[in-house]
């Protein structure tokens, strides 16, 4: 008896588990003036060091990805690379609005500050997204500068499709989040 209800224990445990990682956060996009709104896709943003799969269902939309502001600070002709320091992973996959389909080889642009807030070469770079529109981008937290919020600039462009120009606010004690980028058709 003892050992039937260890085991229903242990099962309730592991299902809990399983019920929370499918469960998730809510996923967060922001405007201009900083403050976070909610994004695009349904899928969480969360700690995760693996880029997410699309859970696109056939003739399904996504809503694009908040647009944010370019900055002062960028510069095209990014070095491709997908890490410019460590301690936090951006990850996630380029979608397509209409039908939420996976675009693969978007080229993905991000900047940031260093951890003094400085905006430096070292810290951009350009990256294509896989088969699956798969992106995964490693660099430090970003730093403040100018009182701006941390974040992370990102680009995005694939042919077809609109340019997308967004930020990524990271919180505090984080060390990634997966979103997705949804690009709307040209």
């Amino acid at each position: 008896m003892k050992k039937a209800a260890s085991l229903a224990g242990y099962l309730s445990l592991a299902l809990l588990a399983l019920f929370l990682v499918a469960c998730g956060g809510s996923e967060t996009a922001v405007e201009s003036d900083d403050s976070p709104t909610p994004a695009a896709s349904s899928d969480a943003e969360r700690s995760s060091d693996v880029a997410s799969v699309p859970a696109a269902a056939s003739g399904a939309e996504c809503e694009p990805t908040q647009p944010d502001m370019l900055g002062p600070y960028y510069v095209a002709g990014a070095p491709l690379r997908d890490s410019v320091d460590s301690g936090y992973v951006t990850s996630g996959n380029v979608l397509s609005a209409e039908g939420c389909e996976p675009i693969p080889g978007a080229q993905i642009e991000f900047w940031l500050a260093d951890l003094q807030g400085v905006y430096d070469d070292a810290h951009r770079a350009t990256m294509l997204s896989g088969e699956q529109g798969e992106y995964r981008f490693e660099s430090n937290f970003p730093g403040l500068y100018e009182g701006r919020p941390p974040h992370i600039h990102v680009r995005a462009t694939a042919p077809g499709y609109q340019e997308l120009v967004s930020q990524h606010y990271p919180e505090a004690g984080q060390t990634g989040a997966t979103f997705d980028l949804v690009l709307e058709p040209a």
